[in-house]
């Protein structure tokens, strides 16, 4: 299609608001400063060492979140950049981050609004430094209405809303082309950074994601702490043609989860962060508030579907700001099938995963 032809994210918008005559404005303008944030952290990305973006925050004396995890410069220079763009609209009556401890309130000298916005500002930051996309993820839930009244302060447990309540959801990566994909609960569009005219143009309306697939991603090196249907899951794509499932498939890994949905929304796949053993202290790893309930809702909107391979991600009730949990997404035959499997789990034993057997160029 000529560029000239393609909607900007702000018609698109516009077209969507016309659906709802009673709306004012202020769920479009939140999504445009939400999208201003990701331009600009697309070009503090692109620049890289020359712009003094790489390493760790703070250098020798690193910083760590409260995820316990070392920040790059890059988030937080990130989450600043969601901050500024987004805190004085007046659309928003607070946020919460991957980088924040507790909830950000809006300054006294700005006006409160009835949205609340959570947001993970660099997703795969460990990948910067070796010029691997990353992205941003983000959600956009309703403030509670006492919120909204009173204009008091948030607390964490106004965040603790289901995923089936996201009004909207979204990620932007930051690859060889800048993309922002987002829905408003009609579907799934994405829209390519025009870097003449720093504009987002529709270039893949009405996303739907295959049902079936011959391609998977997880983190094989921890294995040995899987959960049995889990086990048998990936056992079984890696028996190919010869196996239960009769075909091959693929196996990827890119360590930055906007970019393994991106792949996954793009031509189908399935995606696994499942609970494990290996620190029983967490149900998971990933966090649900600002990666699996953003990343959820816009799979299930493509047709896609979320779980944390015991039920659906989207009926999870969240209990704190920060919550871990497993999380498998895809193509929606996959993950039925490792939801179904997680009802019947077989019993396996420790070393029957195939890709860690001992092999022998001699055979008996």
């Amino acid at each position: 299609m000529p560029l000239s032809k393609r909607s900007t994210l702000t018609q698109f918008l516009i077209e969507e608001r016309r659906r709802f005559p009673g709306a004012s404005g202020d769920f479009n303008a939140l999504i445009l400063d939400v999208a201003l944030a990701c331009k600009a952290i697309a070009r503090a990305v692109a620049f890289g060492e020359l712009g003094g973006m790489l390493g760790n925050h703070g250098e020798s004396g690193a910083s760590i979140n409260v995820q316990g995890e070392t920040q790059k410069k890059l988030d937080v220079i990130s989450n600043d950049m969601f901050i500024s763009a987004n805190n004085w609209g007046g659309h928003l009556a607070g946020m919460g981050s991957e980088e924040m401890d507790d909830p950000y309130q809006i300054p006294g000298q700005y006006p409160r609004g009835k949205y609340l916005l959570v947001f993970d500002p660099l997703d795969g930051s460990s990948n910067i430094d070796v010029n691997v996309s990353v992205g941003s993820i983000f959600s956009i839930l309703r403030a509670p209405q006492d919120v909204i009244d009173s204009g008091r302060d948030i607390k964490a447990e106004d965040f603790f809303q289901p995923g089936a309540q996201q009004l909207a959801a979204g990620y932007a990566l930051y690859g060889p082309t800048t993309m922002l994909v987002l829905t408003v609960g009609n579907g799934v569009n994405a829209f390519t950074l025009d870097p003449n005219l720093g504009e987002f143009k529709l270039t893949h309306p009405n996303i739907q994601i295959p049902a079936d697939t011959q391609e998977f991603a997880i983190n094989a090196s921890n294995s040995r702490f899987w959960e049995a249907p889990v086990k048998r899951y990936v056992d079984e794509c890696l028996a190919g043609k010869t196996g239960a499932r009769g075909k091959d498939f693929n196996m990827r890994w890119i360590a930055s989860m906007v970019a393994e949905a991106h792949r996954i929304l793009m031509r189908g796949g399935v995606f696994l962060y499942p609970r494990d053993t290996k620190d029983p202290s967490k149900p998971g790893r990933l966090r649900l508030l600002y990666e699996a309930n953003p990343v959820g809702m816009i799979m299930e909107q493509a047709g896609g579907r979320a779980s944390t391979g015991r039920e659906p991600m989207m009926g999870v009730m969240p209990t704190s700001l920060h919550q871990r949990i497993g999380l498998v997404f895809g193509s929606r035959n996959e993950v039925e099938r490792i939801e179904r499997y997680h009802r019947e789990p077989v019993a396996q034993k420790d070393d029957a995963n195939p890709l860690f057997a001992e092999r022998s160029l001699f055979r008996d």
